[in-house]
Parts: C-alpha cells; structure tokens; sequence
C-alpha cells in the first residue's frame, strides 16, 4: 500500500521535475554564454586603460554679446575728416602702368607742379571721458583740415578738435563740445586677456555706424611698424573704418583700439590688430596733460636681433644685453662714453634681456632723470651714469617722418635743370636705400634742359657727382662751381623701379 503510494505522488511530481531540470540547464547556458562573451570581448580592447569619451548635451551662447554690445554701441563714435590733398600732376599710376613708389613718394615727398583736391576718410573713436574726449587712431585725423563725429542714434554732426597726438603708437585725443555729458567706455586691462578669449569689434566699417563683429583673441605681442607699438591680434571681422573703433570683452570693457589688418587686398582677411588698452591709457594720459608723449631715450641705435643670438653675445664676453650699433652724436650716452660694441646688459636693478627691456625701462624713466647703465666692452664689466632726455628731440626726424627739416631746404640749379632736396638718413631707410644712399633727391627736372637731355628723372637719388660723393647742397654747389662749358658731367644715380632701386649713370658734356 505504501509502495503503491509513493508511485503515485512520483507521477505526479514528473512535470514539476522536468520543468526544474530544464531552467537549471537553460540558465546554466546563459551564463555560459555571458562569460564566454565577456572573455572575448577583453581580448578584443586595444587600450583598456583608455576611458571612452562622451558627447555633451547640445548648448547655446549666451545672450553675452547682445548685452555688451548695447552697453558698449552708445560710446562708439563715427569719424569723418576732410582735408586739402596736395598731388603731383604729372607722377600716376594707371591700371596699366602701376608705380610701386608711388604712396613713397606721395607720403613724404610734395612733388611740383600740384594740383589740390579735397579727400574725405572715414574712422571710428570711441567716448573714454563724459566731457567729450575720445580716443581713435591718429590715422584717423591726420593733416585733417576738418573732423565731424557723429554720436550713435544721431543725425547731428560735432565738430572735434585735436588734443594731441603720438605718432608712434598711431594714437589721437580728440574732443567734441556735446553740451551734455556723454556715456563713456570702460577700459580693460589687456595684459589679463588670453589667446581663445572671446572679443567684439565696434565700429563704422565703409562707413556703416554702429557694426559689431565677434571673434576671439588669435596672438598676444604681434610686433607692429613702430617700436613702441604691440598688437593684440583677433579674427573679429576688421575692415576700412574700424580704425580707432574699441575692442571689447564679454565685461564689456575696451582692451583694445582696432587699428590695422593684414590682407592683400585691403579688406578683412581674418587677422586684425588692435593696440592694447593698457599702451592706449598710458599714451592718452600723456596727450590729455602735455599735448603729446614724453618718453625718455640715452640716444643709442641697436638692432634688437642680436639679443636673441647667443653665438654673437658671446663673442662679446655676455650672456645676454642689448649691442650698441651706435649713438647719436652728442646724445647723452655719448657724453657719458658708450659707443658701437658696447652691450649694455643692465640698467639700475632692471636686467636687459632684450631690446624691448631696454626700451620700456628707459623709455618709463622721467626726463632729467639719471640712471645707471652697466655694460661690457672688451670682455670687462663697466658701469656710467646716463641722463635720460626726450625721445622726441633726439630722434625728432625718425618720429615725425619728415624728409626734410628746415635745415635742410630745397634748391633749383638753373645752370642744369634740377631742383634738389637732400634725402636724409631716416627717409632713405624708409625708402628702402641704405643710410650711405642718402643722397640728393632730384625733385623736379626742368623740361629741355642738360639734366632732361641726359636723362634724369625725378625722384632719382644722386649719390656722386663726377667721382665724387655729394651728400648735400653745400657739396652739390662746390661740385657744380668747377664746371665750365664743354665740361663733361657724370652723375651716380638710384634709382626707383618695379624691382627696387637699381644703380646706374647719367652723364654728358656741357654746351658752350
């Protein structure tokens, strides 16, 4: 009975057993599997201590720009200038004969006979004082007979007088008479700003008012035309009438004016320049108090590439410092002895690395001020004292550009036919001559005459005169008091071309 039983709750149980062997099993092969795969895909991993990356969720700029181009817009202003141009008539450039010395000429050099016509050029500034000053470039207004600013929103244009102006860093003060107080720009501390910071450009581009461009800070201490000038440089769309406009960051403070662009074809290209705010505050505090910037100079000329040769300071006896190439003549570090070979490699605690080291920290020294140079000539440490003096009555040619200062004057010798003008050392560099090539700049040559005959042109540079070196008038005219009829004259001349300066002679025999 029992056994009969037990057969009978067996049979009943069978279902429940199979169905306990086949999850056992079936689980069994799952984890089989998972492992397997999970042994493989070990084995298949390059870099297993590489972690994956991700992909954040999608974000937008803020409305950053929006705000700080209306906190910023109602202090940038339009610039428009007026003046008389003067041109020579019969020097051009066609489309099918361009003269690549030209804008030389034309820059620095008033050829005759002109003729005078009014030139108009458009800018932008931006408000840094309630009472009207406003800061630009001083390309903006140079030689200009008339200077209108036009405030945003306005229709009414405010007539603007020069505060003062620095040639060197391309910076101007200008200011208008509103009647009213006017919102003034915020300015920045460009040495906080990085490469990657994001940056707006204000201004009157072709003279569109009010025109924001964005981009960010591409380069830090681009090196500009001028010693003392260092750009910021940004891909913020820059074009003809940006000049003077402020450079922004997102606190909506100016770190910049914009003042140039590289590009071929004179329109924005991708790369801008801006002088840093903090040259820009330093140079407009000098300009609102003295009219102009006073820098101070012990009157040396170097080239600021030796300093970054090792191999050339040291065959000096140095380890760094700034070479000598030479002084100015009675300057004050020629009266305190230096001369050409000196490396000057400290000035009081200031260690000189460079050229710019240099410059900065005699340039920052107050005029009437000593300080003390130390130096090696000849392998041997020394030390002077030099007064600092004005870098603008040392080197007063070299910042005003001019070709020709009042010693220098003009004459015409009716006796050839020429009107000629000495070409000082400065211009000629300028020019692309060499300091020994500046001779006499042949300013017009009279029509039918010897000099016309023999083939002299303007803007030829007479460096000899029959064999003989003339640098001057006074040379010229002892030279042209030998000369008696059927003498034979030879001139050595440069020359302009498309090519550069080409050397050549001209000569011929006077008529009896």
């Amino acid at each position: 009975m029992e056994l009969r039983s037990a057969l009978r709750w067996l049979k009943a149980r069978r279902w429940t057993t199979q169905l306990a062997v086949v999850g056992t099993l079936a689980v069994g092969v799952l984890l089989g599997t998972l492992i397997s795969n999970g042994v493989r895909a070990a084995r298949d991993v390059v870099a297993p201590d590489a972690k994956p990356l991700s992909i954040p969720s999608p974000a937008e700029l803020s409305s950053t720009f929006s705000q700080v181009a209306k906190a910023v817009e109602p202090t940038v202003v339009n610039i428009n200038t007026e003046s008389v141009v003067t041109r020579d008539r019969r020097r051009r450039s066609t489309p099918d004969a361009p003269d690549p010395f030209q804008d030389f000429f034309e820059r620095f050099f008033d050829f005759g006979p002109p003729e005078r016509f009014r030139s108009e050029s458009l800018g932008s500034g931006v408000i840094v004082d309630p009472n009207g000053y406003i800061l630009t470039n001083y390309h903006v207004v140079e030689d200009a007979d008339k200077i209108d600013v036009r405030l945003p929103g306005e229709e009414k244009n405010y007539r603007a007088k020069v505060v003062g102006y620095d040639n060197e860093t391309d910076l101007a003060v200008i200011k208008i008479e509103a009647g009213r107080k006017l919102p003034a720009a915020k300015m920045g501390n460009s040495d906080a700003v990085e490469v990657g910071d994001w940056v707006l450009a204000i201004g009157s581009p072709f003279g569109l008012q009010a025109t924001v461009t964005a981009g960010i800070i591409s380069y830090k201490g681009r090196p500009g035309m001028q010693q003392f000038q260092r750009f910021i440089q940004t891909d913020a769309a820059i074009n003809r009438g940006n000049s003077g406009g402020p450079l922004v960051n997102l606190a909506g403070e100016v770190i910049g004016i914009n003042t140039a662009i590289m590009s071929s074809q004179g329109v924005y290209a991708g790369v801008g320049f801006a002088l840093p705010s903090n040259i820009a505050v330093e140079v407009y505090n000098q300009l609102i108090q003295h009219g102009r910037m006073v820098r101070g100079s012990i009157g040396i000329y170097f080239d600021s590439t030796v300093a970054r040769n090792p191999a050339v300071l040291r065959s000096f006896g140095a380890e760094h410092g700034v070479v000598v190439d030479r002084v100015v003549e009675g300057g004050p570090a020629a009266r305190a002895g230096l001369r050409h070979g000196d490396v000057i490699y400290r000035v009081d605690d200031t260690p000189i690395l460079n050229g710019e080291d240099l410059v900065n920290k005699v340039a920052s020294t107050p005029v009437g001020q000593s300080v003390k140079i130390y130096y090696i000539r000849e392998k041997e440490k020394r030390e002077t004292k030099v007064s600092i003096e004005d870098r603008a009555t040392l080197f007063s040619a070299e910042i005003a550009g001019s070709p020709r200062p009042d010693a220098q004057g003009e004459e015409a010798s009716q006796q050839l036919g020429l009107t000629l003008e000495e070409l000082n050392a400065s211009t000629a560099r300028r020019a692309g001559l060499s300091e020994d090539e500046a001779g006499l700049l042949v300013r017009d040559v009279e029509p039918g005459s010897f000099a016309d005959e023999i083939g002299l042109q303007r803007n030829d540079v007479i460096l000899e005169f029959n064999q003989q070196a003339v640098r001057t008038l006074r040379e010229f005219r002892a030279r042209q008091r030998e000369l008696e009829p059927g003498s034979d004259v030879v001139f050595y001349i440069k020359r302009p071309t498309p090519n550069g300066w080409v050397g050549t002679y001209r000569g011929g025999t006077l008529p009896h």
